[in-house]
């Protein structure tokens, strides 16, 4: 898995400070922005984050660029609304030389179970291969890939709706790939965004768990 921060909006502290700021102030935006020194930034925007107050979040967006994911990954991504997405299309790209696939360590750690599911991978991608030199159009041919086939992912989320990502999806009980990525995702926001992200993840990150099981294991955002 590879996941990197392509581009944010350029001093999104500022910007969301300044929005904030603005919201109570009788002056020009102008006047609001240069009165903004960066301890002003961070005590705002601490109070903003704690009192709840947080659509002025919305005025900065984070883009992140993520490969060798998996499909099963990308279903559960989607279901994430307030967000842009665009994947790379198994309808157009034809992986003549060789479908990627992404494994499970459960399935790596058990020899006799990865040996049968490679072997099954690779009886797909030779008829995935079959079936594009027949003629076989790949909107057509892709239907026999599965969800362990890897892809590519262009992400973009406003710093609030990566908060509220970053609580459901960092989570101890979060499917494992879609967490590595989003701990990897937190990881990248906090360094560019400390601010907005600095009590960032799961709910017991701020001192509450909102499931129904909770995992009882400190949090800890460890890359795979």
């Amino acid at each position: 898995m590879k996941v990197k921060l392509l581009k944010s909006t350029n001093d999104p502290e500022k910007v969301c400070a300044t929005a904030a700021r603005l919201c109570y102030s009788a002056v020009g935006i102008d006047e609001i922005s240069e009165k903004l020194t960066k301890e002003k930034v961070k005590d705002l925007l601490e109070r903003v984050i704690s009192s709840g107050h947080h659509s002025v979040l919305e005025h900065a967006s984070f883009t992140f660029g993520v490969e060798g994911v998996s499909r099963a990954l990308l279903a559960q991504l989607t279901r994430h609304r307030i967000a842009s997405f665009s994947v790379q299309s198994q309808r157009y790209v034809k992986f003549k030389e060789g479908v990627e696939f992404v494994t499970p360590d459960t399935i790596k750690k058990d020899k006799a179970a990865l040996s049968k599911y490679n072997d099954f991978l690779k009886n797909i991608e030779s008829f995935y291969k079959e079936l594009l030199d027949s003629g076989i159009p790949a909107e057509d041919a892709r239907y026999i890939l599965p969800n362990a086939s890897a892809t590519k992912i262009i992400i973009t989320m406003n710093a609030r709706e990566l908060r509220h990502f970053f609580s459901l999806r960092c989570c101890n009980r979060a499917q494992w790939e879609i967490r590595d990525m989003s701990c990897r995702m937190l990881a990248l926001a906090k360094k560019e965004a400390p601010i907005f992200f600095n009590d960032a993840g799961p709910d017991c990150v701020r001192g509450f768990c909102n499931e129904d099981k909770p995992c009882n294991h400190p949090w800890k955002a460890v890359k795979r």
